[in-house]
């Protein structure tokens, strides 16, 4: 991808744009006081996210894309504004090498091969007498003549050669077919077509270009039910979602997205009216989706069926979703992934479980409405959880009860806002009809390990990852030192986070003066030093700039497994918390010194001026803010 594309891909025009224009939802579009010329009684400025473009209907009448906004704006040439946002975007910029130049012009020209592949197998499936049985399933299935053309259905005929024949008596060659995936090669040499009596998906990237197919077996014996192009320069299935080029306008103007297993589960119901439906196409649900959908919406909805969403599925999953197509392959449903995805995202992730044995696509055509209370339906992956798990159980059981609870209580631990887990702590306690205080204790001896005094709401503390039992202040100071370094090392821009926390609580933003050891001051320097300086990304810098003498320590303090499967806000208030606990102990240090010397002075005749008063003044304030930001911390928690 051309590093222009990938910026446009990468930086969302609306938030682009909404940093220095206050703009108001209008429809599908978004308006807004052009910030060009002086107009402040007719909004005449509209962004349009779904082509990334803006226009000024006023005084200017200009409008284009993000570069052209970001040269009027600040005065730039178009190499200054490549540079600044490529910067923002994460985007390397070099000058092409020979190499891409040529392999940019063989993905166009694979692409065209592509775009001329739907219309050959289109015409199969419409106009030989071999695509009728392909047309009759297509029919059978609902799926109109308007939806055939709109996204792209074909039909590859039975054969080894038909499809090859056809495109290198176009001029095309071998290789060509093969790096487009449309063929494959034998081990004794020569090709043959890889689609053969196959029901054709094309695959288009979320801007609409042709990058694959999906195909559907039209026999029972043949395998694999489903198969997809292979992974090529255009097609990636970890990066693409079935039907966003089409869905994305619906998935903004309704504010939210439906993610579906098959290809018909995209297709009827977008033929009846319910636009806003992507599908992952066999593959895991992977985080690079999750951004593409991101940008559209942070409302997503997993439509999962009775078995998929089921206790087995719940309980045993390793990924989000399904591995294959073929329905007698169970989807792999990971609650704790889902929360994960949904804490770095800042997103709001839903389940939604569709009647045993249907599917969307016999739903939409058997009943629209339904389809519509289904998806009005989802529900928030913990409430899903518990629900589904005391789902025909015995809740009268104390037995029961416990296994519920000892399976749902880490998921709401994960839950990164403390409003909502207190919420869902609730709602378990009405479902198993038990004590919340009970289920606080659960959780409190789930964190120790080993039993613990049962204590009020009000003195549970919150949970430190890493904090041994410690004899001395000193012991404790080092490593409170080693803990903020190791979170810091998870992601040098956590420590913006850690500021703004400080700041808040009207202390001082960190500084290397808050470690005492000497490595550990190295390192928190070079972290702050990552974020002051604008060439590199933080890790990158820390990464080039970390001495050969101090990357053994840094190994080790990165490879913490206790912090694999903690969201990242809760890592982030952690290290808000570790930081504020480590000041406390420096101040009662420093307030335990003051008090020994003013005793001291006290001691010396004639001494009437203490000198130390401002001291423990400030030692004195300071204990206080802290002390009161971590009692706000705790009751939060």
């Amino acid at each position: 991808m051309k590093p222009v594309d990938e910026i446009k891909n990468r930086i969302d025009i609306l938030d682009l744009i909404s940093d220095s224009v206050k703009l108001k939802r209008s429809g599908k579009n978004y308006l807004g006081f052009c910030p060009f010329h002086d107009n402040k009684r007719t909004p005449a400025f509209v962004v349009f996210p779904d082509s990334g473009t803006w226009r000024c209907f006023g005084q200017c009448n200009e409008g284009g894309d993000i570069f052209k906004y970001v040269m009027k704006k600040e005065g730039w040439d178009f190499a200054e504004t490549l540079k600044f946002l490529a910067n923002k975007a994460g985007v390397e910029l070099r000058q092409p090498t020979e190499y891409e130049i040529e392999r940019d012009e063989k993905e166009d020209r694979y692409s065209q091969l592509l775009e001329e592949a739907v219309l050959f197998y289109r015409h199969q499936l419409l106009k030989t007498p071999a695509g009728d049985y392909a047309l009759d399933y297509l029919r059978k299935r609902g799926v109109s003549d308007e939806s055939i053309e709109t996204f792209g259905l074909g039909y590859a005929p039975a054969s080894w050669e038909t499809t090859s024949n056809y495109f290198l008596g176009k001029g095309y060659s071998e290789s060509d077919l093969v790096e487009a995936g449309l063929v494959s090669q034998r081990d004794s040499g020569g090709i043959f077509d890889r689609f053969r009596n196959r029901l054709m998906f094309a695959i288009r990237n979320m801007s609409g270009s042709m990058v694959g197919f999906g195909a559907r077996a039209l026999e029972a014996e043949d395998e694999p039910k489903y198969l997809n192009s292979p992974q090529t320069g255009l097609f990636d299935k970890g990066k693409l979602l079935y039907g966003l080029n089409l869905a994305r306008k619906a998935i903004r103007s309704q504010e939210q997205v439906v993610i579906v297993e098959g290809y018909m589960d995209v297709i009827i119901p977008y033929q009846a009216g319910f636009q806003n439906t992507v599908s992952p196409m066999g593959t895991a649900l992977t985080e690079d989706q999750m951004r593409l959908l991101k940008r559209f919406t942070r409302r997503i909805i997993l439509a999962l069926d009775a078995d998929a969403a089921g206790e087995k599925a719940t309980l045993r999953g390793l990924e989000i979703a399904r591995q294959t197509l073929d329905r007698s392959e169970e989807i792999s449903f990971n609650p704790r992934g889902l929360l994960r995805y949904e804490a770095r995202l800042e997103a709001d992730v839903r389940v939604t479980t569709l009647p045993p044995g249907s599917d969307p696509d016999e739903i939409v055509r058997q009943n629209p409405e339904e389809w519509k209370k289904i998806i009005e339906a989802a529900k928030p992956i913990v409430v899903h959880v518990m629900e589904t798990l005391a789902e025909q159980k015995n809740l009268e059981d104390p037995k029961v009860k416990s296994e519920i609870s000892a399976k749902v209580l880490p998921l709401i631990e994960d839950v990164p806002n403390a409003i909502e887990r207190d919420a869902y702590r609730q709602r378990l306690a009405r479902l198993l009809k038990v004590d919340e205080r009970a289920l606080i204790s659960t959780q409190l001896r789930g964190r120790a390990g080993t039993p613990r005094r049962r204590k009020s709401r009000r003195q549970v503390e919150p949970e430190v990852i890493t904090e041994p039992p410690l004899r001395s202040s000193e012991q404790l100071a080092t490593a409170l030192e080693e803990h903020s370094l190791r979170l810091l090392l998870q992601d040098p821009e956590w420590l913006q986070v850690l500021d703004r926390g400080l700041q808040a609580a009207g202390l001082s933003r960190m500084d290397v003066t808050d470690f005492e050891n000497g490595d550990y001051q190295h390192l928190a320097r070079l972290i702050i030093q990552s974020l002051e300086q604008d060439h590199l990304e933080p890790q990158l810098y820390l990464e080039q700039n970390i001495p050969e003498e101090l990357r053994s320590l840094v190994e080790e303090l990165q490879n913490d497994p206790m912090l694999a499967n903690k969201s990242s806000i809760r890592l982030q208030e952690d290290l808000i918390r570790t930081i504020m606990k480590l000041r406390l102990v420096r101040v009662n240090e420093g307030l335990q010194q003051i008090r020994f010397l003013m005793e001291e002075i006290e001691s010396v005749e004639g001494e009437t001026i203490n000198p130390y008063e401002e001291n423990m003044l400030h030692y004195t304030l300071t204990r206080a803010r802290l002390d009161q930001a971590l009692r706000r911390m705790i009751k939060l928690d």
